[in-house]
């Protein structure tokens, strides 16, 4: 019998497809494990029973793995997968109509309603069954498949009844469908899959050369323990480096930005190269400064950092100093003046002349592009699988999205953060185009509306499926006005909201000392280490290192933690109350904050405690644990009082524990 050709048009409509971003130009974002939830519009002419599946590969892969999905309201379907590899994986849905369970409803619909002339409905199920054996072919599916096609046969219509809706013959339909006239979604959406630290992650930052806190010498990366050591105790699990490579001497700047270099001073780490050092690589991005040691010393301390259970994140600043080996053998991938010599970086007011800038789209662009993504094939070689790109909005999209592609289809684990502090859409397609992680305009926004508005944005519009947002409080080059006046408090409660706003923060070292000196009317550091070395007592009096060790090991010990979207924004009877609360799809990790945003003054307020999203009732009484204090209260209802001290206790982070046995035992309680 010559087969039915396969009509020029499509069978089942499926729209509004979700997640897809951008039409499937760029790939969403889940971790390894993470569920993916994938809904769609699907439906037909006609009253057809349909089957809808979600279907996922890895990408390059021939084979769909799928499950099926659930209808919704309105036509609205659902399904869900999880995604066990560090990779990019395409989804799909894929919809039909199931003539075998449209055959079912409409035979057991005729049979009940009282009707005995059902001779060729039981012969349209015959059919249909061993349609379903010859696709099953020579398994022993078929053979069972055969069978039962006899017995509706032979069978009369109160047996065939019986027949048609057996678990097991559903389940063999279900496994042998016609997929004839299917209709399978395109566009396919895209998913990457990274791994945990890539999501969930306490970053520190330190400049190796600053490391043992003496003003009047540098350190070396032999000397860097002491600082890792101190960074792990805090419960960070990432140490992130300026750049380490060599630096020019040619227009070299002194403290402060001055454009007069004194000698001793070691210039800024930023103006990358120096091919007069003699150095293994030729003194540009492939190595390092020698006054911090050899290759070999960096790849002893990353591997003293990973004994650790650590890992080290690198600086990919692409900056050449005047004295970079590529102003001297590639002086075309440079910008020019007039005059043809080449032009140095300026960002209004601020000149810096110990920088050239490369030109991304210089004639020999391809192989600049290739250049750069070698020196990251180079550290990733070296251990590194973490890199903060600086300024990366300066450079073409294009770029990021050809090296990091590249990167990550050698380094599947590569991790690229993006220090983008720009205008929102770039900041927005700089995560599309590959960025793991993304810098934010937390640092700025202090009051309940700005950082309601903001994280809302973050959490709850379609930023949430790729833009990983990784909170500082503070940066090398950013000390904001709020940490300038608002003392040690502001601090405490700006260390708070960073690490449990977001599963990804950090802090430049010198923020657990509470360091705000700045330069007048300005948002940098005054005698910034950036320029110069920097003199520190870690264990000075004062310091909130305790804090943030408390902080990081909540953060560690509680999953509600680690998830990005389950943020939710709760009510607070005052104007300088922050209330929010996360917990787990089983509820079974139970979360609730409460910030002081004022660093001046102590605020009360009632809290509003989100009872259905614990799954409390009305009248529970249950006890509210402060992970940062270790204090225990009962609390009942929705309403309860919290007073806040900006000096003593700026902050509760509650873990919410249900009452399980007398309401005297505060023990009885998970």
């Amino acid at each position: 019998m010559k087969k039915s050709p396969t009509p020029p048009f499509i069978t089942v409509v499926i729209e509004r497809m979700t997640p897809l971003l951008d039409g499937g130009r760029y790939p969403v974002k889940r971790r390894v494990g993470e569920d993916l939830v994938v809904e769609a519009d699907v439906f037909k002419d006609g009253h057809d029973v349909l089957s809808v599946v979600l279907q996922w590969r890895r990408e390059g892969s021939k084979t769909w793995a799928e499950t099926p999905m659930r209808p919704l309201d309105n036509d609205r379907w659902t399904g869900v997968c999880s995604l066990y590899e560090n990779a990019v994986y395409e989804y799909t849905v894929q919809a039909w109509g199931d003539t075998f369970r449209s055959w079912q409803a409409e035979y057991v619909k005729k049979f009940d309603a009282g009707l005995q002339d059902l001779l060729s409905e039981i012969l349209e199920g015959c059919a249909l069954v061993e349609a379903a054996a010859a696709r099953a072919r020579s398994t022993p599916d078929a053979v069972q498949l055969f069978d039962i096609a006899e017995k509706i046969r032979k069978g009369a219509p109160a047996e065939v009844r019986k027949i048609a809706c057996w678990s097991e013959l559903e389940a063999l339909m279900a496994a042998w469908p016609d997929r004839s006239l299917a209709t399978r979604h395109e566009p396919f959406g895209r998913v990457r899959t990274d791994r945990e630290r890539a999501a969930c992650a306490s970053w520190y930052e330190f400049f190796p050369r600053s490391a043992g806190g003496e003003g009047d010498r540098g350190s070396t990366f032999r000397q860097c323990l002491p600082r890792v050591d101190d960074a792990k105790a805090m419960g960070f699990d990432v140490i992130y480096f300026p750049p380490i490579h060599p630096i020019g001497i040619s227009k070299r700047k002194g403290a402060n930005n001055s454009v007069t270099c004194e000698p001793g001073e070691p210039g800024v780490p930023y103006a990358i190269g120096n091919r007069h050092q003699g150095c293994p690589n030729g003194g540009g991005h492939k190595d390092v400064a020698p006054e911090l040691g050899t290759i070999g010393d960096f790849e002893w301390l990353v591997a003293e950092i990973h004994k650790r259970g650590m890992e080290v994140a690198l600086d990919f600043a692409l900056n050449c100093s005047p004295d970079h080996p590529f102003v001297h053998d590639h002086p075309e991938w440079f910008y020019k003046r007039p005059d043809g010599t080449i032009k140095y970086a300026e960002n209004p007011p601020k000149k810096y002349e110990d920088i050239y800038p490369l030109n991304f789209s210089n004639p020999d662009w391809r192989r600049l592009w290739d250049a750069m993504t070698d020196i990251i094939l180079f550290w990733c070689a070296c251990g590194v699988r973490i890199f903060r790109v600086d300024n990366p909005h300066t450079k073409p999209v294009a770029f990021w999205e050809d090296l990091i592609g590249k990167v990550q289809a050698q380094y599947p684990d590569a991790v690229f953060l993006s220090e983008a502090f720009t205008r929102p859409k770039m900041m927005r397609v700089l995560a599309k185009a590959g960025f793991t992680q993304s810098y934010t305009y937390f640092t700025w926004r202090n009051s309940k509306h700005e950082l309601t508005e903001y994280f809302t944005e973050l959490t709850r519009t379609e930023m949430r499926e790729y833009f990983r947002a990784n909170l500082w409080p503070n940066t090398p080059d950013i000390l904001p006005t709020f940490l300038q006046h608002g003392g040690r408090p502001a601090f405490l409660i700006r260390a708070m909201l960073a690490a449990t706003l977001s599963p990804l923060w950090g802090i430049y070292s010198g923020f657990e000392l509470c360091e705000n000196d700045a330069m007048p009317g300005r948002e940098e550091y005054w005698q910034s280490e950036k320029y110069q070395f920097k003199a520190r007592d870690w264990n000075a009096p004062g310091n909130i290192k305790e804090f943030i060790t408390r902080l990081n090991t909540a953060r560690r010990d509680n999953r509600a933690l680690h998830e990005y979207a389950n943020l939710n924004f709760q009510h607070a009877e005052s104007d300088h109350v922050l209330c929010y609360s996360r917990s787990t799809p089983a509820r079974d990790n139970l979360l609730f904050a409460v910030v002081n945003l004022d660093p001046f003054h102590t605020h009360t307020a009632h809290v509003h405690v989100p009872l259905e999203e614990f799954g409390l009732g009305g009248e529970d009484t249950y006890q509210v644990h402060d992970l940062i204090s270790d204090e225990r209260f009962l609390w009942q209802g929705r309403r309860n009082y919290v007073e806040l001290d900006p000096h003593s206790c700026p902050a509760h982070l509650f873990r919410i524990r249900r009452w399980v046995g007398r309401e005297q035992d505060l023990d009885a309680f998970q």
